[in-house]
């Protein structure tokens, strides 16, 4: 099916999962999140600057922090590329609802640090800014990989909030993580319940669609102040690990979508299938 039709034919779907987000998403304001009277001005205000012996983290929950920010600083570049495939009815306002979650937690993570002194906030801004500059551009897709990358992205993102949370020795930290987490995951499900609706409409579409999304997965990277990418720290600190994509991030979403069992594929399903075949548990 063309992408066209695929817009409208899922668009019912779109509508009862946007929905169905909002009714089960909790309601959660960042500001609750901020210890502010720990919070004092920098030298340009007539406070001091920030220096090494003022973080109090973990080095695991100031890595994870870090990334977490910088990636969801980036949000203009991933709100472009969603946009680009969903701007019409339900699909675009699914694109806005997803855009405020994100951006809240950017707004979250960036005060906490700023607040706490957590972080080298110039350093910090340094980064965002390469980062932004650099920006982050996808090759062109069709509907059902677009879908497909972002439930294996949403999924991934829950994993490395749920292991920050559970490594983190900071109690603070523990409760941002797992509520950044809880949303991730609830995303993850609205994009993971679309591929399954597109499996019954297009079933060999889909897989193929599933099939080469994971073939060339990668998380977003960013490349941190020392040089090193943020996948080497974070594997390293054990918050997210590559290797075990294949059993934490893609298994689950296959074993939901009855990859294994559907008996409705032709050829080009069950080609696409074959190459999954690694990945059955």
């Amino acid at each position: 099916m063309a992408d066209r039709d695929l817009l409208e034919s899922l668009a019912a779907e779109v509508e009862d999962n946007l929905t169905r987000h909002i009714a089960v998403a909790a309601e959660w304001q960042p500001h609750d999140y901020v210890p502010w009277d720990s919070g004092r001005n920098f030298q340009a205000m007539g406070g001091t600057d920030w220096e090494p012996s003022q973080s109090e983290l973990s080095e695991v929950s100031k890595t994870a922090l870090t990334v977490g920010v910088l990636i969801a600083d980036n949000l203009p570049s991933y709100h472009r590329e969603l946009g680009k495939y969903l701007r019409t009815g339900p699909w675009w306002r699914w694109v806005g609802r997803w855009t405020a979650e994100e951006n809240r937690h950017e707004i979250l993570i960036r005060n906490f640090l700023m607040v706490t002194r957590a972080v080298d906030p110039i350093a910090l801004e340094r980064m965002r800014m390469a980062a932004m500059t650099a920006s982050f551009n996808r090759p062109g897709m069709h509907l059902l990989d677009v879908l497909a990358v972002a439930a294996f992205e949403e999924a991934a993102a829950g994993i490395r909030h749920r292991n920050t949370a559970r490594l983190t020795d900071d109690v603070m930290v523990t409760s941002i993580s797992e509520r950044l987490a809880a949303d991730d995951e609830l995303q993850a499900v609205f994009f993971a319940n679309l591929i399954s609706a597109a499996l019954d409409l297009a079933p060999d579409q889909t897989m193929r669609a599933i099939a080469d999304r994971i073939a060339d997965f990668q998380v977003p990277v960013i490349e941190l102040a020392d040089g090193r990418t943020s996948d080497q720290v974070l594997a390293e600190a054990g918050i997210y690990d590559r290797a075990q994509e294949p059993e934490l991030v893609f298994a689950p979403l296959l074993e939901q979508w009855q990859v294994f069992t559907r008996t409705d594929l032709g050829e080009t399903g069950e080609l696409a299938r074959a190459e999954l075949a690694h990945l059955r548990r």
